[in-house]
């Protein structure tokens, strides 16, 4: 069993393996995310089970979008999973088979196969596996093309049927849809902050 690591621990940890310097817009994410895999590992109820394997990957390269340089991505990933106890190798391979899994399928089919795969244990209400299950059914064919009432119920009935807490996860769904909206217009700005620059030095 391994050692339990307090928030400080993973943090010295992170920058041991790590040992480079983070631009501003993703350091807080980064901060956020090593925060919550250090407290989750401590949850005896919780486990790393495939919704949470997706969450985690499929967050991570959206919060990370952008991220210079690109060539330090998976060791960024890397560092953040083994410093919090975390095996990074074994969350992508199982993201990977269950996005694979989950492919081109429709959002009725979508619902049957997370009901389906339902663990018989409840799962731990955290907002890496809530945004599991968003990504994942966002992930259907027909997702776009349905109007937002009905992608709503059919998100909330899909919580409701896997034992996860519907309030929690709409909350959880929201912000980071206002997240993600609010890091695109940050990047938008600053590329156009750099192109003004560029004209004046000209």
């Amino acid at each position: 069993m391994k050692e339990k690591l307090t928030v400080s621990d993973s943090k010295k940890l992170f920058h041991e393996k790590f040992p480079y310097v983070i631009p501003g817009l993703y350091k807080t994410i980064v901060d956020e995310l090593l925060v919550e895999l250090n407290l989750l590992s401590h949850q005896s109820e919780f486990t790393q089970d495939y919704l949470f394997c997706v969450g985690f990957t499929e967050i991570f390269k959206e919060l990370m979008e952008g991220y210079n340089p690109e060539e330090h991505l998976d060791l960024l990933f890397d560092s953040l999973c083994s410093s919090t106890n975390f095996e990074s190798k074994k969350i992508k391979a199982t993201s990977y088979k269950s996005l694979e899994e989950f492919k081109n399928k429709s959002l009725k089919d979508v619902k049957n196969l997370l009901k389906d795969k339902k663990n018989s244990n409840k799962p731990y209400p955290s907002r890496i596996i809530n945004l599991g299950v968003y990504k994942t059914v966002s992930n259907s064919n027909d997702f776009e093309g349905t109007i937002e009432s009905e992608k709503n119920k059919i998100i909330s009935d899909i919580f409701e049927s896997i034992n996860l807490p519907v309030t929690k996860a709409e909350k959880d769904i929201v912000i980071y849809k206002a997240s993600i909206k609010k890091m695109n217009q940050t990047k938008e700005l600053i590329h156009e902050l750099k192109i003004k620059d560029k004209k004046k030095k000209k």
